[in-house]
């Protein structure tokens, strides 16, 4: 199987995998949720890395072409070294995509005000990945960036509908409006934060835009094997899945439907052991 690998750093990237399949269904995927060393968003840029690293090793061993690292945080830490240090001797002819550029050539579009809001993990914000990227495409737009610590683990603790939760949602999107009264656009970046969508639609002024990231990088992946046959040639069409997680599969399958909408059965994987 020459799957499409697709890699978070836990369960939220099956929130950017359901909207893959939805838009590419004949491809095979496999899954890995590194669930025992999450969250990501807290940890160095030398220690993402070491982690991103170990995962697409182990995407390359499985036999997947392409992966996709559907974390925020990885692509924010690791996926420029892995490309410009890593591929070119690891396997040249392999690829590893990520989710932020795909979002920043398209993010500007969507505002009147040129006022754009980012709500992600404290380590997405510190790596101005965002602002660095935005600035490339859409110069004339102002990002804002704010982080939200607590709300990963608050989703993966099933909080997600408490007084708590709602105290915290409100929080980070009032922090967010204190910066501009201009934003009309504020980004999800963050792959958990669909599963509180509605939430942070509430605290934002009526008439904000509010994107999140699956469908957006659906459609890039769908618009990059178009424009790279030679890749797309080399991807397994049986329409098969396969999940696996650093960590205890029987948790990982009670919280994955949360995610992806339907039950999943998953491996277990030491990454440990995907260093060559």
């Amino acid at each position: 199987m020459n799957a499409i690998g697709v890699f978070d750093s836990g369960y939220g990237g099956l929130t950017v995998l359901k909207e893959i399949v939805k838009g590419l269904p004949q491809y095979d995927y496999v899954y890995l949720g590194d669930n025992a060393r999450a969250p990501y968003g807290n940890r160095s840029f030398e220690t993402v890395y070491q982690y991103t690293l170990q995962a697409v090793k182990w995407f390359f061993d499985q036999g997947c072409p392409l992966v996709v690292l559907a974390c925020n945080t990885a692509s924010a830490k690791a996926l420029r070294t892995i490309q410009q240090n890593d591929l070119p001797s690891l396997a040249p002819n392999n690829r590893v995509l990520g989710v932020i550029r795909p979002t920043t050539e398209v993010m500007g579009h969507y505002t009147q005000t040129k006022h754009i809001g980012i709500l992600a993990t404290s380590g997405t914000v510190s790596s101005e990945s965002y602002v660095i990227e935005s600035e490339k495409f859409f110069p004339e737009v102002k990002v804002h960036q704010q982080a939200c610590p607590l709300w990963v683990p608050i989703i993966e603790n099933g909080e997600a509908q408490t007084e708590g939760a709602r105290f915290f949602i409100k929080k980070y999107v009032d922090q967010l409006k204190a910066q501009s009264s201009e934003i009309d656009t504020v980004l999800l970046a963050c792959t958990h934060y669909p599963l509180i969508f509605d939430q942070i639609q509430n605290e934002l002024p009526a008439g904000t835009k509010l994107l999140s990231q699956g469908s957006i990088v659906a459609g890039s992946l769908a618009d990059y094997l178009n424009r790279h046959p030679e890749m797309e040639c080399r991807l397994s069409q049986s329409g098969a899945r396969q999940f696996y997680t650093t960590d205890d599969p029987g948790d990982f399958n009670r919280h994955a439907s949360l995610f992806y909408g339907e039950g999943v059965g998953a491996g277990h994987v030491d990454l440990t052991r995907a260093i060559h």
